[in-house]
């Protein structure tokens, strides 16, 4: 069984930066997506960005040129770099993985089947 544990989150200024981590435990060896996801109370759930096994991402719009997804050597654990942070990033942030079964990963929350608890970034101006 596939566990997710994120850490990072943290209030901060406009402007700012966070760098938070995802890491997991009993892939096995597998190819595993791995993406970071963000909720705000009443809003759906956003794509905020995906790493494939490979290292090829993929950004949503928002948050390109600021945002950087990475993986390290192991593949155990996932990042997020978060640049130049605006009021509009406070949310809470999830990390979630699915195995890898072609080229690409899904884009979308609803076909990942594991999830972290999530860690919370606020940003204030």
């Amino acid at each position: 069984q596939v566990r997710l544990v994120e850490s990072g989150g943290d209030s901060v200024q406009v402007g700012g930066s966070l760098r938070l981590s995802c890491t997991a435990s009993g892939l096995v060896g597998r190819r595993y997506c791995m993406g970071w996801f963000r909720q705000r109370p009443g809003k759906d759930r956003e794509t905020v960005a995906i790493s494939t096994q490979a290292g090829s991402t993929m950004y949503a719009d928002s948050v390109k040129g600021r945002f950087t997804i990475s993986r390290d050597g192991m593949q155990t654990t996932l990042y997020l770099q978060m640049t130049n942070l605006k009021p509009d990033d406070t949310s809470t942030y999830y990390c979630a993985g699915q195995p890898q079964t072609g080229i690409g990963c899904p884009t979308v929350g609803y076909r990942y089947t594991d999830w972290g608890q999530g860690t919370r970034v606020s940003v204030s101006s």
